[in-house]
C-alpha cells in the first residue's frame, strides 16, 4: 500500500462518529485483562483484606538506598541554586537549569546503569520529584513527562534490544522526550484517534495528524507518538506506538500553550505532515499502542501523586510557620480553633498522601504484586487531597495567600508563592487521567472479578446458551464468595494487636472492605448492565476503597517508623496516623451512606434539562466576551503546517552521540 496523505478509508474511520459500544470495545482491548500477580487493592475491593501483601512495609535494598540517598543529596544541593521566581516570571525554565539536572543524572533516574542511567527505583524517583516539585512544579512536570510517560519507560518495558541501545543512553544524557496521544478532539476516548501512520511500499510509515497538549513537545528531542495504522494486507492495523525524532521533516510545533499554572511548562500543538518513520521505530507490535500507554501509566501515574506530596509538605511547613508568627486577638492564629482545624487537616492529609505514595513506590520496586489499581488510587487520592491542602493554606495566609511572591517581596515581606502553588496544583486533577476518568478506570478493575464470572449474563451480544453457562459460573463463584463477606478478623477485638493503638483502624478497614464488596454486589444485582451508567455509585465505591487503602498504608508506615526511626519520631508518626485514620473513618461512613442516599437521579434529570436549554433564563444578565472568538474545538485536519515552528532545544542534540549496537 503506497503512502498517501491519508487514505479515504482511514480518513473516514478517523472522523466518523464512534458509538459508545465501539469506544468501550477499544478501551477493553487496551486494558490488561490478566492478573498474574496478587493485588492488595483488588483484594480490598473484593472484601478480602490482605495485610500480608503490604506488611512488613517494604524497604529498599541497602545498596540501592545508599546510592539513592546520595543522588537525592546532590539533587537537593543543585536545586538550591535554581531561581524559581524567574521561571514563574519568564514562563520558561532556563537551559542552564536543564543542563545542570542532566549533569547529575536526573533524566535517567530509572534508566538502568548499563544504558548510562542511575539505575534507581520508583521510590527514589518519587522522592526526587517531591524535591523538584517544591522548587518549581513546571520543572517537576518536565522530568515527569520525560521519564514517567516519555520515551524511557515504554522503551525500557517494550523496546527491542536495538531500541534500548539506541534511545536509553540518549534519554539518560538529557535527550528530553514527550508522549503524544491527545488530539484536539480526542482526550480519554482513544477510539476516535485521528492521527494516521500509513505503511509505505518499502516498509516504513508516514505520519499525518495533529497532537494537542504535548508536554515537553516544544523542547523534546524524542517523541512517543500514538497513531492509527490502517488494516491492510500484511498489517493488522490499530493504534500503534512509534519512537520519532522530533526534528524529522514534516514535524511542526505550531503553538506553545499557556496555562493557569505551570508557567514554565513546554507544552504545545504538534503537527505531523508526511513524516516518515522507519519500521524499526515501532514500539511493540502494531495495534499494541494503547496497551503500551496504559501499562506505562501503571507506574507512570505515581509521578503526579509524588509532586502532590511535595506541594502538601511545603504547604504544611508554610502554614505551621505563618500560623505561629501571625498574631490576632492576643495569640497566634494557629492557636485559634478555626485555624487549628485547618492545620490538623493539612497534617493528616499530607501524611496520608506520603504513606500511599511511598507504599505504592515500594510495591512497584519489589515487583511481587500488581499495582495498577494502587497507582491509580494514589493518583486520584493525592491529587484531590493536595488541592484541598493548598486551598486551606491560601485561607490561612489570608490576603497574603492571594498575593504573588514578587508583590510580597517588593514591599519587603517573605516571598511565599502560595497562590502559585494553588494554580500549579489544579492540573493534577486532570493530568494523566482526570479524577472522573480515574473513578471509571478503577471501578472497572474493581468489578473485574464480577464481570469475569457474570458479565455474559448482562451482555446483550451473548446468546441464551452463553448466558446459561455464565449463570452456572456465577452461581458457583457467589456461593463461595458471598458467605466469606459475613464475618472476618475485623470483628475480633484482638486482631492486629501488634499495631497497638492503630489496630482498631485496621479492624475497621477489614470490616469496611467486606461491606464495600457486599455493596458492590448489591449494586450489580440491582442495576445489572446499567451499573456502568451509575457513575455516582461507582465513584463512591472507588473513593471508599481509596480511603481504606490510605488507612492501611498509614498504619503500616507508622509501624515501620516506630521500628526504624528514633523513638520520638516513631511515636509521633503513630499519633499522626491515628488522627488521619479517624478522619478517614468518618469519610468512609459518609460515603457508605451516600451510596444509597443521594441526589444522583435528580441531578441527572436536571442536567438534561440544562443541556436541553430549559434553564437559559438562569444565565440571563451576563456578557460573554468569548462568543465569536473561535470554535470550541480547533480544526485539526491533516495537512501542511499553518504556523511557524516554535520548537527549540534546551540542550545540544544527542543523536550523534548515539551509536547503535553499543550500550
Amino acid at each position: 500500500m503506497t503512502a498517501t496523505r491519508q487514505s479515504d478509508d482511514v480518513r473516514a474511520s478517523g472522523t466518523h462518529k464512534v458509538s459508545e459500544r465501539e469506544a468501550r470495545q477499544v478501551a477493553e482491548a487496551a486494558r490488561e485483562s490478566r492478573w498474574t500477580q496478587p493485588s492488595f487493592a483488588k483484594e480490598l475491593y473484593l472484601g478480602r483484606f490482605r495485610p500480608d501483601l503490604i506488611t512488613p512495609h517494604p524497604r529498599p535494598e541497602p545498596e540501592l538506598a545508599v546510592r539513592g540517598d546520595a543522588y537525592l543529596a546532590r539533587l537537593t544541593e543543585f536545586l538550591r541554586t535554581v531561581d524559581a521566581r524567574a521561571i514563574e516570571r519568564d514562563a520558561r525554565i532556563p537551559d542552564e537549569v536543564v543542563a545542570g539536572l542532566a549533569r547529575i543524572g536526573t533524566f535517567g533516574i530509572k534508566i538502568p546503569t548499563e544504558y548510562g542511567g542511575l539505575g534507581l527505583g520508583q521510590v527514589h524517583y518519587n522522592r526526587a520529584l517531591v524535591l523538584i516539585g517544591t522548587v518549581n512544579p513546571a520543572l517537576g512536570a518536565l522530568i515527569s513527562a520525560h521519564q514517567s510517560i516519555g520515551v524511557p519507560e515504554p522503551v525500557k518495558q517494550f523496546g527491542t534490544a536495538e531500541q534500548k541501545r539506541a534511545y536509553l543512553p540518549r534519554c539518560a544524557a538529557g535527550a528530553i522526550s514527550a508522549f503524544l496521544l491527545t488530539e484536539p478532539d480526542v482526550g480519554s476516548d482513544p477510539a476516535r484517534l485521528h492521527t494516521t501512520a500509513t505503511p509505505t511500499d518499502d516498509g516504513d510509515f508516514v505520519l499525518d495528524g495533529v497532537k494537542l497538549w504535548s508536554t515537553n513537545g516544544v523542547v523534546a528531542e524524542l517523541l512517543v507518538v500514538m497513531a492509527r495504522v490502517p488494516a491492510s494486507e500484511g498489517h493488522r492495523g490499530g493504534i500503534t506506538a512509534f519512537v520519532v525524532e522530533a526534528d524529522s521533516p514534516g514535524i511542526t510545533v505550531e503553538r506553545r500553550n499557556a496555562f493557569m499554572g505551570l508557567r514554565g511548562l513546554e507544552n504545545g500543538v504538534t503537527r505531523f505532515d508526511g513524516v516518515r518513520v522507519p519500521a524499526a521505530n515501532v514500539l511493540g507490535r502494531e495495534g499494541q499502542g494503547l496497551k503500551i500507554a496504559l501499562t506505562t501509566l501503571n507506574t507512570g501515574r505515581l509521578s503526579i501523586p509524588a509532586l502532590c506530596v511535595g506541594a502538601s509538605k511545603w504547604s504544611l511547613k508554610i502554614a505551621r510557620e505563618w500560623a505561629g508568627e501571625r498574631v490576632q486577638w492576643g495569640r497566634p492564629v494557629g492557636r485559634h480553633a478555626a485555624v487549628a482545624h485547618k492545620i490538623a487537616f493539612m497534617a493528616t492529609a499530607t501524611y496520608a498522601q506520603e504513606a500511599v505514595v511511598e507504599l505504592a513506590g515500594h510495591l512497584a520496586d519489589a515487583g511481587r504484586t500488581d499495582i495498577r489499581i494502587e497507582a491509580a488510587l494514589a493518583k486520584l487520592f493525592a491529587s484531590e487531597r493536595a488541592w484541598q491542602v493548598a486551598d486551606e493554606l491560601v485561607q490561612i495566609r489570608g490576603g497574603r495567600g492571594y498575593e504573588t511572591a514578587d508583590s510580597l517581596a517588593a514591599r519587603g515581606e517573605r516571598a511565599v508563592p502560595v497562590e502559585q502553588v494553588l494554580r500549579d496544583l489544579r492540573i493534577n486533577r486532570i493530568f494523566e487521567g482526570s479524577s472522573e476518568i480515574m473513578h471509571l478506570l478503577i471501578a472497572r478493575e474493581a468489578v473485574d472479578a464480577h464481570l469475569a464470572v457474570a458479565g455474559d449474563i448482562i451482555d446483550p451480544d451473548v446468546d441464551l446458551a452463553g448466558k446459561a453457562r455464565a449463570a452456572g459460573r456465577a452461581g458457583a463463584f457467589y456461593a463461595t464468595w458471598l458467605p466469606q463477606l459475613l464475618t472476618g478478623p475485623g470483628m475480633v477485638p484482638t486482631s492486629y494487636a501488634e499495631y497497638g493503638p492503630l489496630a482498631t483502624h485496621l479492624r475497621f478497614v477489614e470490616r469496611s472492605s467486606r461491606k464495600l464488596a457486599r455493596a458492590t454486589f448489591y449494586g450489580m444485582a440491582r442495576w445489572q448492565g446499567g451499573l456502568e451508567q451509575r457513575q455516582g455509585f461507582l465513584g463512591r465505591v472507588v473513593d471508599i476503597g481509596a480511603e481504606l487503602f490510605a488507612m492501611a498504608a498509614m498504619c503500616v508506615r507508622a509501624q515501620m517508623q516506630l521500628e526504624d526511626d528514633d523513638a520520638a519520631t516513631g511515636r509521633a508518626a503513630v499519633r499522626l496516623a491515628n488522627a488521619a485514620c479517624r478522619r478517614s473513618r468518618l469519610t468512609v461512613e459518609r460515603l457508605f451512606d451516600a451510596l444509597w442516599t443521594n441526589t444522583d437521579d435528580a441531578d441527572e434529570v436536571l442536567a438534561k434539562e440544562v443541556l436541553d436549554g430549559e434553564h437559559l433564563w438562569a444565565e440571563a444578565g451576563i456578557v460573554d466576551l468569548s462568543e465569536g472568538t473561535g470554535p470550541w474545538i480547533a480544526d485539526a485536519t491533516p495537512g501542511p503546517a499553518r504556523a511557524a515552528d516554535v520548537s527549540r532545544r534546551m540542550l545540544p542534540t544527542t543523536r550523534e552521540a548515539s551509536v547503535p549496537g553499543k550500550p
